[in-house]
């Protein structure tokens, strides 16, 4: 495969909303983000990921976008956000933005004008249908709860949102939406954006007649996602946009795809289809949940679904397409809580976790404050939760639960955990806001702080710094080929990465206790380098037998 510019980078994720707030009105800004660029930048990462900035009246927090081509008013102005990218490539960062185009805002004036009539010019921008026999078009469920279809009674007809009500799907079958979009991107791009992340971007083509959903316990709403996620003109969508727009432009795309299998992710970044660069699978986030329950339905992760689901993506994608590597966004609850253990050994295994991902094959993303081991929150009650997602599922739910378990599931997955502020020193709201923060500060922030871990060589963020060092200083860390070691050992998590004449070995503890590794004896080295280790270890130590300490990693470079 050749070089791109992407695959030695590292990402590092920002939620405007939670991350800095300058003017202390309690919402993270563009300015706040000005302000700590340096911060970033010492991390040592390449491309910062923008969770969106547009316009939009928050229904689901920025993903509801009402203006494409203007800046939320809580974040600033356009002037602010082309300061914010001057700065940010003045220090040779690049970014990237997020696309939201599988839905708008119901505000957005596409919507307004369609509501209007089903002559309107606008109508067709959007995806409506009559009632069926008294009932919504079709039985399918919102990923938010609840029908996707929302009456409308100006035209006495339903429109379809994947999502909120508030977020209505656009018609991708329209070229003139097509085209939409495409100017809107140029814009973007023009004004020196480096790439785009995708949101739910194989969900843009939907299956034709949209029909039922089979039901065979007659529920009301049933999951219809089998008709809408990698939909039958999902190809000809993305390479149509490549042509138009990406192929113009020198950037870096990634498409979040749920549903996405390793034989649709080879599809969709190959680099002779021209598509994306790389895609967000989330077959991983879904291996602490019960089979065939909801993400809220939790059970404790076993190690060999977690190897077998990262090793099939890994060889999968070896040499064809590209992965991307992560363990928390803006969705997903944090790592150190959910895989790690962030009470007697939050600093082990949160070095340990990011070391398993960051030697892989792929580009690593860095959520904010996963490189300070941020943690999980527990609130006492539903009111001082924000999501939407989170409050819908609670009203549901304790209909037939007690209110507590519902809250234990929330504890654990709940999309507020990756949320609530940034916490940057010891004093008042973790330095976040001289006002009232938006979503209330972990409290926790008297320890986990950036203040403290500047301040502590052996922090986690040094750690996360040398990881990021290493895979510029190494190119087996990029290039080098992935295979899985001990497949059925429920604590170890090893792997090994091969290029020319050098290899890589990883050892993970993923357990409160020691363990035994020993080293496979097909594998002959000459020489070996110790490269990044969470514990104290002897260079000289023997590793063809030794005892890994609760949530201890290794990396050593093994030549031949």
């Amino acid at each position: 495969m050749k070089s791109n510019w992407w695959k030695d980078a590292v990402v590092y994720q920002i939620y405007p909303r939670s991350f800095n707030d300058s003017n202390g009105d309690g919402i993270g800004d563009l300015q706040g983000i000005i302000e700590k660029l340096n911060y970033i930048k010492k991390l040592g990462v390449d491309i910062i990921w923008l969770s969106p900035v547009y316009e939009s009246p928050n229904d689901d927090n920025g993903y509801d976008i009402s203006d494409y081509r203007k800046i939320m008013n809580e974040f600033g102005t356009m002037r602010d956000w082309e300061e914010m990218l001057a700065e940010i490539h003045k220090r040779d960062m690049k970014l990237m933005m997020d696309l939201v185009v599988n839905h708008t805002s119901d505000e957005h004036h596409w919507f307004q004008e369609a509501r209007k009539s089903k002559d309107n010019p606008y109508r067709d921008y959007y995806i409506w249908r009559p009632g069926k026999e008294g009932r919504e078009p079709n039985n399918w469920e919102s990923v938010f709860g609840g029908s996707v279809w929302q009456y409308d009674s100006l035209t006495s007809e339903y429109y379809l949102h994947i999502f909120s009500r508030k977020q209505p799907d656009l018609n991708w079958e329209n070229e003139k939406v097509r085209q939409e979009v495409y100017e809107m991107m140029k814009f973007w791009l023009d004004k020196g954006v480096n790439g785009f992340r995708m949101d739910v971007i194989n969900f843009i083509s939907k299956i034709e007649g949209l029909p039922d959903a089979p039901n065979p316990e007659n529920k009301q709403y049933v999951s219809g996602e089998k008709f809408f996620i990698n939909g039958p003109k999902i190809h000809d969508y993305l390479q149509e946009l490549h042509k138009e727009v990406l192929a113009n432009y020198e950037v870096v795309t990634v498409g979040e795809m749920p549903g996405a299998t390793v034989e649709d992710a080879l599809l969709y970044t190959a680099e002779d289809r021209k598509e994306v660069d790389m895609i967000f699978t989330f077959e991983h986030m879904d291996l602490d949940k019960q089979k065939d329950g909801s993400k809220w339905d939790i059970k404790p992760l076993k190690l060999t679904d977690l190897k077998e689901n990262l090793s099939k993506w890994q060889k999968g994608l070896q040499n064809k397409g590209w992965n991307s590597l992560y363990w928390n966004n803006h969705d997903q609850p944090r790592v150190v809580s959910r895989f790690g253990n962030d009470k007697e050994y939050r600093m082990e295994s949160a070095k340990m976790l990011a070391t398993c991902l960051h030697m892989m094959k792929g580009t690593p993303y860095i959520y904010q404050g996963e490189e300070i081991g941020m943690t999980n929150v527990a609130f006492h009650s539903i009111d001082e939760y924000k999501d939407i997602e989170t409050l819908n599922m609670y009203n549901e739910a304790v209909r037939i639960n007690h209110p507590q378990q519902v809250m234990e599931s929330i504890y654990a997955k709940g999309r507020d955990n990756a949320r609530t502020p940034m916490q940057w020193d010891d004093s008042k709201n973790a330095g976040f806001t001289t006002g009232e923060p938006w979503l209330k500060v972990n409290p926790n922030y008297k320890e986990v702080n950036v203040e403290t871990a500047l301040k502590d060589p052996n922090s986690i963020f040094y750690y996360y710094q040398k990881l990021i060092s290493l895979r510029k200083e190494h190119e087996i860390i990029v290039h080098g080929d992935f295979s899985l070691l001990y497949e059925y050992d429920e604590q170890i998590f090893s792997y090994t990465r091969t290029y020319q004449n050098e290899m890589l070995i990883v050892m993970a503890n993923f357990s409160d206790g020691e363990t035994l590794f020993e080293l496979p004896n097909t594998i002959i080295y000459e020489t070996k380098q110790l490269l990044i280790h969470n514990y104290d270890v002897r260079e000289e130590e023997k590793i063809e037998v030794c005892i890994l300490r609760p949530w201890e990693a290794r990396v050593y470079k093994l030549i031949n």
